[in-house]
């Protein structure tokens, strides 16, 4: 049975030697940072918990990888540039090929972002990740969500829906042909955190929030924290491939409401349009404009006539019903 320390010097030590952001890294008491001249720390954890975020029994080279993209994810709707990230394990039992599948996701895309581990803790019990990251992000460059303008354009990168397709046909309430069940669950297991794009929206982009919990339900976030309302375009929501298959009203369900599509939702002032495209162009990131922002409060979603059309709001809750 391994120790904690033979389990941390096996699968998570990778000494390397300090840089001008990472004076010390795993081994210490603290890990010591020094975040570049002109630029301010962007801090945040996320957790992902076995039955309430992920099926027991999971891959544990996708877990490393979703347990780090979801943190990044948030980095990318601050504008940050990913510097280091910290990791706490609870673990039933300290299952070694468990932990090489888990390390080897994690450290591919830990190495894809150029983001180090700097230290974290492990313990016996329930499985349980929990990531915090840290990035900088140059001084009021911040895309915060308080600082959406009324009459902004309304912004989504990628596609949205097929992770919530991928997770009803796992718990049986749908079924697919294994090869849109595979196009569906690599959104579900492996979302690609879309660091690039936050980075190259800084100074052009005004506010922005990562769709994790569902499109209206982060929208709704970003739009109190501004005090605005927004109109969205229904039929210029992107669907995922996966998605765009099923009949259209679930279709413009889980565009709306599925979780774990882990995009940027942002807004932009209208005059932007173009650097927005070419911002998204220089990192290779697909974008579509989805609607604007109004005074008032509220969303509104619209048909191609501009007529209102019913809707169901309905998020990921974390203390809801489990998976």
């Amino acid at each position: 049975m391994l120790s904690e320390f033979e389990l941390i010097a096996r699968y998570f030590d990778r000494p390397q030697a300090p840089d001008n952001v990472v004076k010390l890294g795993v081994g210490d008491d603290c890990a010591l940072l020094a975040p570049p001249p002109g630029q301010t720390l962007a801090i945040s954890t996320d957790m992902l918990v076995e039955g309430r975020h992920f099926f027991a029994g999971a891959d544990p080279e996708k877990l490393g990888h979703k347990a780090l993209a979801v943190n990044l994810s948030d980095l990318a709707a601050m504008g940050a540039k990913p510097m280091a990230f910290t990791l706490a394990l609870a673990l039933p039992s300290a299952d070694e090929n468990w932990l090489a599948g888990f390390a080897r996701g994690l450290f591919a895309l830990a190495d894809a972002e150029g983001i180090r581990l700097i230290g974290g803790d492990t313990t016996r019990g329930p499985l349980n990740l929990c990531i915090t990251v840290m990035g900088s992000v140059p001084v009021d460059e911040a895309l915060r969500r308080d600082a959406a303008k009324n009459g902004d354009d309304l912004w989504v990168s990628g596609t949205l829906g097929d992770a919530r397709l991928a997770l009803e046909v796992l718990k049986g309430n749908l079924t697919l042909t294994p090869a849109l069940l595979s196009l569906a669950e690599e959104r579900l297991h492996r979302p690609t955190p879309r660091c690039a794009l936050g980075m190259a929206l800084r100074g052009i982009a005004h506010a922005a929030i990562d769709v994790s919990d569902g499109l209206l339900g982060d929208l709704g976030h970003l739009l109190a924290r501004s005090q605005l309302g927004a109109e969205i375009d229904a039929a210029s929501l992107p669907a995922g491939p996966a998605v765009a298959q099923q009949a259209a009203d679930r279709q413009t369900d889980y565009m709306l409401n599925g979780g774990d599509d882990y995009e940027l939702c942002f807004t932009a002032p209208p005059e932007q349009r173009d650097a927005v495209l070419s911002a998204a162009a220089s990192v290779n990131t697909p974008i579509t404009r989805i609607g604007r922002l109004k005074s008032g409060a509220g969303i509104q979603i619209l048909d191609t006539a501009g007529k209102s059309l019913p809707f169901t709001s309905q998020s990921f809750d974390h203390f809801g019903k489990d998976i």
